[in-house]
This record gives structure tokens, sequence and C-alpha cells, in this order.
């Protein structure tokens, strides 16, 4: 019954977008006009995945799609310059204030990520680290050696912190994964996750961060060259268990799926628009949140519980 509700509400929504004096030839597509969309790094290959497959549905939907990170998402779409933003954190208090309507539409996670010619690379594989060790080198400084990761003192070699420069989502998950905010994270600026990942692969003795879909290689599913998943020991045992280690994408999305990897870093990905979202938007959402779905996994992403799917269409109505 909630898939033939949903049906008949898709359709709706295509009449009303149509308007009542419309007419169209038999067997072309009744919806027609452009979509606008701007934000996240990190759902930004979805959404361009998304917006291929709704074009093959309806040809005369065009789609204007850039990426620019979570804070360009929110900004565009709240002062009107885009239909919806991309924004892959948690939506603010003050946001929700000015206007910003969201719902969640996929899963993903930001994870650790150092060179991978590291020297310490062998220990670090063994033993990982656990948040207060990521919190004294992003946060507070105390840790600036390799050396100092591992608990040798007579590694010496320092460690170059990269993080983002633009406002951004991965950023402020990372941070609030080390009970802090964006502004709090030190290192050295670098605009991107696809800048950042590759300033992480020109240095051996690096360390960034960066979301599942850049730092795994979409073809193979292994780590992109040159760079490598940092292990959290998230059970604190001193060790990196086997369930820690992400040698391939898919083991990233069985642990992000499972709840085993914690979240944040783990989050949903939010689409967001300047009020509820009415017309060819809406029914654009409404798509995304159902048939949309079925390209969820093969885009290398999590797909949301059904229950959590069920609420975000419930948003729309």
């Amino acid at each position: 019954m909630k898939t033939i509700l949903r049906i008949l509400i898709i359709s709706t929504l295509v009449m009303v977008s149509c308007g009542p004096s419309e007419s169209h030839a038999e067997g072309e597509s009744p919806l027609e006009g452009e979509i606008t969309i701007s934000g996240a790094w990190a759902l930004y290959p979805m959404i361009i995945r998304w917006s291929e497959e709704y074009h093959k549905l309806y040809p005369k939907i065009k789609f204007d799609i850039s990426a620019g990170g979570a804070g360009k998402g929110m900004a565009d779409a709240l002062a009107g310059a885009v239909d919806i933003g991309m924004v892959s954190r948690v939506i603010y208090p003050e946001e929700i204030a000015r206007g910003a309507f969201w719902v969640s539409v996929t899963k993903d996670a930001v994870f650790p990520t150092i060179n991978g010619n590291n020297p310490v690379w062998e220990n670090i594989s063994q033993k990982g680290a656990t948040r207060e060790i990521f919190t004294k080198i992003f946060i507070t400084g105390e840790i600036t050696t390799w050396g100092q990761v591992m608990g040798n003192p007579e590694v010496t070699d320092p460690i170059f912190v990269f993080t983002r420069s633009d406002a951004c989502g991965a950023a402020a998950t990372w941070a609030d994964y080390l009970g802090s905010t964006q502004e709090d994270l030190l290192g050295i600026g670098v605009y991107g996750d696809p800048g950042l990942l590759d300033a992480v692969i020109k240095n051996p003795m690096s360390i960034g961060y960066n979301n599942l879909n850049y730092i795994f290689d979409m073809k193979t599913g292994l780590p992109v060259s040159g760079a490598r998943v940092f292990p959290i020991d998230i059970n604190n045992n001193g060790k990196a268990d086997p369930s820690e280690i992400f040698g391939t994408k898919e083991m990233a999305i069985n642990a992000v799926a499972s709840g085993d990897y914690p979240s944040p870093p783990a989050r949903d990905l939010n689409i967001v628009t300047r009020g509820k979202p009415s017309g060819l938007v809406k029914t654009f959402i409404y798509w995304v949140l159902t048939d949309g779905q079925n390209f969820v996994n093969e885009a290398g992403y999590i797909a949301l519980p059904r229950d959590k799917l069920e609420q975000e269409l419930m948003k729309l109505d």
C-alpha cells in the first residue's frame, strides 16, 4: 500500500508541475525544466548518477550541478541561488531558523587517510590509533611526530597535517568525531576532497581525512594509489582488529552499514531546499527517495534503512 501511495503521490506531483494548461504529444516527456544543485563533494558523485538516470526518464529536464563543499550548498540553497543544496553534515539550528528544509537521501563516512609510503605503516596497520591520538594530532597539536603516534621516541619524522580550507561536511564530521568543530582543526588547508587526497598522496609524512568515495578507487575498490586508510582503534584495545582495517571499499561499506564504524565519522547525506520544495524539485526528490535508491549501492554509497526513507518521504507530504 505504501508503494502504491508513493506512485499516486508522484503521479499527482507530475501533473501539478506540468500545470493544467499544458498538453503533450503521445510518448513525450511531461516534465520539463532545469534543476540547479550545488554543495558537498561527498554527495556529488551520487547526485550526478541520479541526475543521469532521471534525465533518461525525462529528457527535457536539465541539471546544473557543481561541487564546492557543504557550506556552499547550504548558503546557495538559503540564498535561492540553487534549487537544491548538497549538505554532508547535520543541519544546524540556525540554518533551520533561516528556512532550511532537508531530507536525508543516503549515507557514507569520513576516514582518516595517510600516505601509502608512510615509514611506520607496518606499525600503524597493527596498532591503529585511538580517537584520543587523532584529537592530539588534529585539535590540540600535542602529537607532532610519527614516533609519538606509535609510542617510539626514536622515530622523529614530523607529521604533516592537512585539512580542508572550504566549509565542508567532511571537516565538520571529522571534527565532530573529535569533539570539536571545523574551525578548530589544525593543518594546512586544502580546497576540496580531491585536493586534500592529492596533498596526502604527495607527502609521505602526511595525514588527512577523506570521504568514502574519494579514498577508494571506483573501479578497483582499493584505496587510491598512494594513499591508505588509517585504522581507528575503535574499541581502544591497543591494536587494529580485522574489523577496523579497511583494505577495500566493500569492507568499509559493510562496517558503516552494520554500525561497526562509528557515527560520526559515518553520517547521513542530505539535500536541502529553502522551505518545503514544490513542483519539479519536489518530484525529483520523491524519485530520489524511491526509485532512485536502486542506484545507491552500485554508486558506492550506503542505503538508508527502509524506515528512515519512509520518514524522509513523510516530511515531503
